[in-house]
C-alpha cells in the first residue's frame, strides 16, 4: 500500500502478452514507469474521484490478434517480394500487419484496445538496403500496390497506418547504422532506421571503427528520443528539447537520398548552393508521401557535456516570461539548447508535484512577490564551447531578473532532465483508467502568441473537469511553439474526439499552425488547404504527381488519397 494515497493503485506491471493487440499500442514492450503518487492525488481531486472507485475500467486491449480479414494481395506478389528480401523478411501473420500497420495517435490507440483494425497491410517487408528497397518501390509502382514506410511507429498524427491495404516497409530491422562520419565536413551519414539512443550513443563513443577522433552529438533529442528513429525525425519534420541552439531536423539535414516511384533521388551535401529551388528541402517533411529515406547526411556537434551551463528562473507572470524567452533569443550573444517556459497552471502543476508549492519551498517564492496562479517557470540549458555556455547563461539570467525573475540555480532544471522522456509511457496507465491525455502543438509568432494561448486555453477551460498544462519549448528570432497538453476523463469515445476537434479549429482560428514538430500524416491533411492556400496546396499535389504517379506512396498523408492526383 502506498502511505500517502491509502491504496494502492492497480497498475499494469507486467509486459503485454505476445500476439495482444495491447502489444500492438504500448510504446515499449515493458511497463515499469508510472504515474507517482502525486499525479494520482491530482487525478483524484480534479476528476472528482474515490479512492475506491480509482480502478481499471477502460478496454485495455489484452485480447488476442486473431481472426483478422486476410490480406487481398495476389500470391504471386508476395512470392516476389520474398525473392526481393529473402522469405524470412516477409510476413503476413495478423500480428505482425497489426503491429506494423499502426502508429501512436490516440486514435489509433483506442482502435486498438477496442480491437479494431479495419485498414491492415497485405504484407510486412524488412528490406535489407536501399537496394531492396528500390527493387520492391519499382515493382509496387508497376503493379499499383500502395507502400507505408514504417520506422518505430511512433506517429501521433496517423502517419503510418496502412489505409489501403499494401505493403508496410520496415526499415529499423535490418537498416540501423551510421554509415560514415566526417569530421571535417562535421557531417554523418545514417540509415533512416537507426533508433535515436543508438545514434546518439554511437556518436558520443567517438564512433572509432569510422575513424573519428573525438566524441560527437546529434543534437537532436526529442520527448520520443528513446523510442522513435532518426528517419522519423526528418520525415515528419520533428523538433528536439535542444532545438534553440542545434535546430530542428530540418535544420541539421544537408543531403539525403530517396528512392521514388520515378527513381532514386540524391541530393548534394553542399551547405549552400544557388541552384534553383532546393529538392533537398521539398523531400524533408514529406512523410513518405513522395519517395522512402533510405539514407540521411546530417549535421554533428562536438560533444562536451561537461560545459553544460544550467539555469532556471520562476517569472512574476506568463507575460514576463515570454518577454524574457523574447529577448534571449533574440539577444545575438548565442541561443540556449534548451529554453522552456511553463504557463501558471503548468508552472503551479508542476510545482505541486515536486512538493515545491508548500513549505520552504513555497514561503520563499512569497516573499520573491511569486504568486500562485501567475508565476511561470523558465529553465534552459547552454552547450558548446565552455566560455559561450557561460555566457549564455549569465546573459539569460541578466534578462530574466530585469523583467522580475528569481534565480533558482540549475536545480529546477536537472529535475526536468530527470523525467524528460518518461511522460510518454504513462499515457496508457492513465486510459487504462478512464482518462486520457493528449497533446496539440502548433507554431506562432511573437505577435500572436499570447492571442492563441488565450484562445486556445478559453476553449480547453470551458470543458468542466479538464487539465490544460501550456509550454513554450522551441525558440526562434521570429517566434516560438505552443504546446498544450490535455487530460480528461472523457464522457465518451466520441465526446473526446469532439472536443479535440474543437481545440484544434480553435488553434488554426487565432492563427496557430496545424502542426510544429508531429508532422501532418492523416490527423491535420484536411486542414492543410485553408492553411497554406489553394495555390500553395496545388504545389504539394503537382509534386506529388510527378514523385508518384500512381499514388502508391503512403497515401492519405498530407492530402487526402482521393484527391491527391486531382487538379
Amino acid at each position: 500500500m502506498t502511505e500517502d494515497l491509502g491504496f494502492e493503485p492497480q497498475w499494469r506491471t507486467e509486459p503485454a502478452a505476445v500476439g495482444t493487440y495491447r502489444e500492438a499500442l504500448m510504446f515499449t514492450a515493458d511497463a515499469h514507469r508510472h504515474p507517482s503518487d502525486a499525479w494520482v492525488s491530482m487525478f483524484l481531486d480534479e476528476f472528482n474521484i474515490a479512492p475506491h472507485e480509482f480502478v481499471p475500467n477502460f478496454p485495455d486491449g489484452d485480447r488476442l490478434i486473431e481472426g483478422v480479414e486476410p490480406g487481398t494481395l495476389d500470391d504471386s506478389h508476395r512470392a516476389a517480394f520474398a525473392a526481393m528480401v529473402g522469405e524470412e523478411n516477409v510476413s503476413d501473420s495478423d500480428r505482425d500487419r497489426v503491429r506494423f500497420g499502426h502508429g501512436k495517435s490516440i486514435d489509433e490507440d483506442i482502435a486498438l484496445r477496442l480491437g479494431q483494425t479495419p485498414n491492415l497491410p497485405d504484407l510486412v517487408l524488412h528490406p535489407r538496403d536501399k537496394h531492396e528497397v528500390a527493387r520492391i518501390v519499382s515493382y509496387c509502382h508497376e503493379h499499383r500496390i500502395p507502400i507505408v514506410p514504417f520506422g518505430a511507429g511512433t506517429s501521433v498524427v496517423i502517419g503510418t497506418r496502412a489505409d489501403h491495404g499494401g505493403v508496410i516497409l520496415v526499415l529499423r530491422t535490418h537498416m540501423n547504422r551510421l554509415l560514415e562520419i566526417n569530421e571535417r565536413d562535421q557531417v554523418a551519414v545514417v540509415q533512416p532506421g537507426m533508433m535515436g539512443p543508438d545514434y546518439e550513443r554511437t556518436l558520443n563513443s567517438v564512433a572509432r571503427n569510422l575513424g573519428a577522433t573525438e566524441p560527437w552529438t546529434g543534437g537532436h533529442f526529442p520527448q520520443s528520443f528513446e523510442i522513435a528513429t532518426v528517419g522519423g525525425w526528418v520525415t515528419a519534420l520533428g523538433s528536439g528539447q535542444a532545438s534553440t541552439y542545434y535546430g530542428d531536423a530540418y535544420d541539421l539535414v544537408i543531403a539525403q537520398e530517396y528512392v521514388t516511384p520515378i527513381g532514386t533521388i540524391t541530393t548534394h551535401a553542399y551547405p549552400a548552393t544557388a541552384n534553383g529551388p532546393k529538392i533537398n528541402d521539398i523531400l524533408k517533411g514529406s512523410e513518405g508521401a513522395f519517395g522512402i529515406l533510405v539514407e540521411v547526411t546530417l549535421k554533428i556537434f562536438r560533444h562536451k557535456p561537461q560545459n553544460t551551463a544550467r539555469f532556471a528562473l520562476m517569472m512574476p507572470s506568463w507575460d514576463d516570461a515570454v518577454q524574457t524567452a523574447r529577448k534571449i533569443v533574440q539577444g545575438e550573444f548565442g541561443k540556449p539548447a534548451v529554453l522552456r517556459i511553463s504557463d501558471p497552471e503548468e508552472t503551479e502543476r508542476g510545482l505541486a508535484l515536486k512538493g515545491f508549492d508548500a513549505g520552504a519551498a513555497a514561503k520563499y517564492f512569497a516573499l520573491r512577490g511569486m504568486k500562485p496562479g501567475s508565476r511561470c517557470l523558465l529553465i534552459g540549458t547552454a552547450e558548446g564551447h565552455r566560455k559561450a555556455a557561460e555566457l549564455i547563461a549569465h546573459e539569460s539570467l541578466k534578462i530574466g531578473r530585469s523583467h522580475g525573475g528569481v534565480s533558482l540555480t540549475g536545480f529546477a532544471t536537472k529535475q526536468w532532465e530527470k523525467g524528460r522522456y518518461h511522460d510518454v509511457h504513462v499515457r496508457n496507465d492513465i486510459m487504462d483508467f478512464g482518462m486520457v491525455i493528449d497533446t496539440l502543438e502548433t507554431s506562432v509568432t511573437w505577435s500572436n502568441l499570447h492571442q492563441v494561448h488565450q484562445t486556445v486555453r478559453a476553449v480547453i477551460e470551458a470543458r468542466p473537469g479538464t487539465m490544460c498544462l501550456s509550454h513554450a519549448s522551441h525558440f526562434y528570432e521570429q517566434g516560438t511553439n505552443l504546446y498544450f497538453i490535455m487530460i480528461l476523463k472523457p464522457e465518451s469515445i466520441d465526446e473526446f474526439f469532439e472536443f479535440r476537434s474543437r481545440v484544434v479549429e480553435a488553434i488554426l482560428a487565432a492563427g496557430g499552425s496545424p502542426s510544429h514538430h508531429h508532422g501532418v500524416g492523416r490527423l491535420f491533411r484536411d486542414h492543410l488547404p485553408d492553411h497554406l492556400g489553394s495555390v500553395e496546396t496545388g504545389v504539394l499535389r503537382a509534386l506529388k504527381r510527378h514523385f508518384d504517379p500512381h499514388n502508391i506512396m503512403n497515401p492519405g498523408v498530407l492530402l487526402a488519397a482521393d484527391e491527391e492526383l486531382q487538379d
